[in-house]
Parts: structure tokens; sequence; C-alpha cells
């Protein structure tokens, strides 16, 4: 059908086509009537019609927050693209394009029926983020492989697929094959599936759908798997301590140390190391564990914190409540007797009494602000020397933990030199029975050489011990300082709310009561 607008100018969808396309929505939708005032508010469109207008590429529908319903049916788009900001949208029709490729639905993760009949897309993907996806069209596209199907297992709430018109369509045992790998879907190109059909498919197919199975099952488990160890990383990241439970940062120590990975090779060195790693890894481990508990008792302490934080709002806010409910009664009851009043003076005497009434319920609540001001004021700080003391008791523990891997460094260079200094003279002496490489041997020349060597190794050592501790203690006064600033930060944003609303509500109360007119009165 695409032919049709080939002698057409390609049209450009901006604002101008927007506005028109919502008012010819009709009255009986909101949108309709929003187009017929001055200003449309695309936010609130919920539907929205653009087919058949000759438009070449998808624009200007960031606006468009809260739609439901998109047709774009019978166009020339060529691509996907534009529909980041619709995540709200649930029916999506790209029928009647010239689209190749699925692209470009990442955020739609609300949408449930996707039609992109009659296209030339030749390959079923990039549909991962529509897990809500039951309705999916496809046919009268170029789709000639039929794993294509298997990719749509993942849907498990896919019920009504179309995919005639394709070259698999054409293949033998194209029914069965989908209807085996797709167990739970119930139309077929517009067809309901039948028993029959589906006991055929799942003994045609038993073997492979059983060993597809097999390896789905796996691929789930490894998948579990790998996002447990994420979480588990985030969680240990959370309390600065990753890689600290294992050999990580002492494998990372030898990772770089070339002349400590040469000098490996010395007799009696790999039992010093095997015992060194063993103490290190223990020394991490403690810092890790103490790590897990000092978190929690961060997280217990902003719990806490923020508890009490919401439940002064709330207890302020209730106080609010109860005073503009007794100015609303008394006021209303006040209005209702200047109306009923024929008595100038009486009138005047009413009206100069609501507006004293006005004042003390302003009075009354930015009086109930400033003490909840001084409350938050004083708990936050509450809260901030307890962070405080918890992060410094924390920073101050780990510097003695990592000292402790210092000690275990330096005592580990003593008997690495003390063993190279050995194995020197015995080089020398020509009783080095061991058969070293060539490039350990060369480090026995003489003294300088060595000891140049095993130093360097030495502080290759030291220096990934000082850069972790660096990090941990920057990261962890980072985090506390950043907390700590965004908690002030919200309460001078909380206050200026609060004060904003209070005096929205009085100006709007005096400007009522300023523009009771006399001559209303006495009418």
């Amino acid at each position: 059908m695409n032919w049709l607008y080939e002698s057409m100018e390609p049209r450009v969808m901006d604002d101008e086509l927007l506005k028109l396309a919502v008012a010819e929505q009709g009255p009986q939708e909101e949108a309709g009537q929003l187009a017929k005032q001055e200003g449309i508010l695309f936010k609130d469109v919920l539907s929205l019609q653009l087919n058949f207008q000759n438009i070449l590429r998808i624009d200007s529908l960031w606006q468009f927050e809260n739609l439901k319903k998109l047709q774009l049916d019978n166009n020339i788009i060529e691509r996907i693209e534009g529909l980041e900001n619709l995540t709200q949208l649930v029916w999506l029709d790209l029928s009647f394009n010239n689209i190749e490729t699925i692209e470009g639905l990442d955020t739609l993760v609300n949408l449930e029926d996707l039609s992109l009949f009659n296209n030339r897309i030749s390959k079923i993907d990039s549909l991962d983020a529509l897990v809500k996806l039951q309705v999916l069209s496809l046919g009268n596209n170029e789709i000639f492989n039929m794993m294509n199907v298997v990719y749509l297992r993942r849907f498990k709430d896919l019920r009504t697929l179309s995919l005639s018109g394709n070259p698999i369509s054409e293949a033998e045992d194209y029914k069965t094959f989908i209807c085996a790998y797709l167990p739970d879907l119930v139309y077929l190109d517009f067809h309901r599936i039948d028993d029959v059909t589906r006991e055929e498919a799942e003994t045609k197919h038993q073997y492979t759908i059983d060993e597809l199975k097999h390896r789905e099952s796996l691929a789930q488990a490894q998948y579990e798997e790998a996002q447990v160890q994420r979480e588990q990383l985030e969680a240990h990241k959370a309390g600065f301590i990753e890689h600290l439970d294992g050999s990580f940062l002492f494998d990372s120590m030898y990772a770089e140390d070339i002349e400590g990975n040469k000098l490996s090779y010395l007799p009696g060195i790999g039992e010093l190391l095997e015992a060194y790693k063993d103490k290190f890894v223990i020394t991490c481990l403690n810092i890790f564990e103490y790590g897990l508990k000092q978190q929690e008792k961060r997280k217990a302490e902003i719990d806490t914190f923020t508890e009490c934080i919401q439940e002064a709002i709330q207890e302020n806010q209730e106080q609010g409540k109860q005073k503009i409910a007794e100015f609303e009664e008394k006021h209303l009851l006040n209005l209702s007797t200047i109306r009923d009043e024929s008595e100038m003076p009486i009138i005047e005497m009413k009206i100069m009494e609501c507006g004293e009434d006005i004042t003390q319920l302003f009075n009354m609540l930015m009086t109930l602000e400033m003490q909840l001001v001084e409350q938050l004021e004083e708990t936050i700080n509450i809260f901030e020397r307890n962070i405080n003391d918890l992060v410094g008791l924390f920073i101050e523990n780990v510097q003695s933990l990592m000292a402790q891997c210092r000690d275990l460094e330096n005592h580990h260079h003593e008997k690495l030199l003390e063993i190279s200094i050995n194995t020197l003279e015995k080089v020398v002496k020509g009783e080095l029975d061991e058969d070293l490489p060539d490039d350990v041997r060369a480090l026995f020349v003489d003294k300088d050489t060595i000891v140049s060597a095993v130093g360097a190794s030495h502080d290759v050592h030291l220096l990934k011990i000082d850069n972790r501790e660096d990090e941990l203690i920057t990261r962890i006064n980072s985090w506390c300082t950043h907390l700590v600033d965004k908690i002030h930060t919200d309460e001078i944003i909380r206050n200026r709310k609060r004060v904003k609303e209070i005096n929205q509500y009085i100006d709007h109360m005096q400007n009522e009561l300023d523009s009771l007119e006399f001559g209303d009165i006495l009418d």
C-alpha cells in the first residue's frame, strides 16, 4: 500500500500537524476538547491518530508523556525512533510503513499490543523491554528464518501472533513449529489454535523442545546466579568493602609486580608466600566482616532518622489541618452571616473579623512551621553527629586493620630479602643446586641488584595497600558529605514549599474576602 504515497511530498511531524491531529480526534475524546482551547496540553492526550499522513520520520512526540494509544500506520516511516518518552504507551500501530529493523522500543515497558504488519522487517529482535507484550503483528514482512520464533519464547504473556505473508509462513512445518515453540499462544494469524494442532506440534517437536527447555533452564540458572553476584557486589560497594572477602587485594599486588614474580622462583619462597597470603586474606576478611556490620549500623541510623523526620512532619501537618478546619468552619459561618445581614455596620464588623481570623491563621500556621523547622534542625544535627561518629569509627578501625596488612607485607619483605641475600651468597659460591630461569638468575649479579629488586616488589605491594585504603576512606567520606548535604538541602526545599503553600492559601482567602462587594451582599 505504500506506493500510494510515492507521488506525495513527505510530511514533517511538527506541532502544527500534532495539534491538528489532536483536534480531529473529536469532542468525545478529552484530547478533542483540549484542542478547542488556545493552548493544547499534549501531556493530557491519551490517544493519537497519525495514520495516512505521509510521515517520513517520527518526531516531536516527547510531550505526549501519558499517551496510551498511537496510530502511525500507512505512512512512509523508515525507522522506529522518537518514542523514548512514551513510557505509558499500551498500543502501537506502525503497520504499512517502510521499516526494516525493529529498534527504538527500549523504554516502552507497558506496551501490550504492537503491529508492524506490512513492512520490510527480516529479523525479530530488540523487543526485550516489552515484558507485557500480548499481541504482536508481523505479517507481510521479510522474515525467512524460522528460528526467529524461538526468540519470542521470552514473552510469557504473548497470546496473539501474526506472521502470515512472510517467507517462513510458506514452510510445510510452519504452524506446528510455532505451536510447539510457543505453547502459550492462543491465536496464530488471526485463527484460534485448536487442541489437535497443539497435540501434533507437541508430538512432532518433543525432543527438540525438551532440549531447548534444558538449555533455557541452565541459562536461567546462570542468569540468576550472575544477578545474585551483581546484587552482592552492589551491597559490598555500599559498604565500601567490595573485593575484600577473598584474595583480590593480595592477587592485585602481584599482578603488576614483575620483580616479585621473578623472586617467587627462589627456594623457600613458595612456602613463605603461601603463609603470607593466608594471613593477608584473613586480615582482609576481618575488614570485610567489620565493614558489613558497620554498614548495617549506618543503615539503622538512617532508617531511625528518616522515621523521626516523617513522624514530625506528619504530626505538624495534622496540627495545621486542624487549625485550617477550625478556621474554615468559623469563616463559612461569618460569610453566611454577612450575606444574610442587611445592616452595613454589622457587615463591616464581620468583614473585619474575617480579616483578623485570616491573619491569626497565618500566624498560627507560620508558628507551626517555625516549630517544625527548629525540631527538624535539631534532629538533623543529632543525626549528623551520629553518622559522622559511625564513619569516623569505621575509618579508624579500617586504618588499624590496613596497618596489619602493611605489617604482614613488611615482615614478608624482610624474610624475602633474607632469602634473596642467602641465595646470592650461594650463587657467588656456586653452591645453588636449583636451576633458576635466566631472568631470575640475572638478578643475582650483585647485592645492589637483588636488594633493588626486592625493594621494588615491596614498594608495589605497599602502594596497592595504600591505594585501597585511600579509596575506601575517600569514598565513605564523600558518601557521608553528600548524604548530610542532601538532607539539609531537602529540608530547605521542604520549608520553602510549605511557606509558599501557606502564603498561597492565605492570599486566596484574603482575595476572596477583598472581592466581596457590598452591592452583591445587599442584593
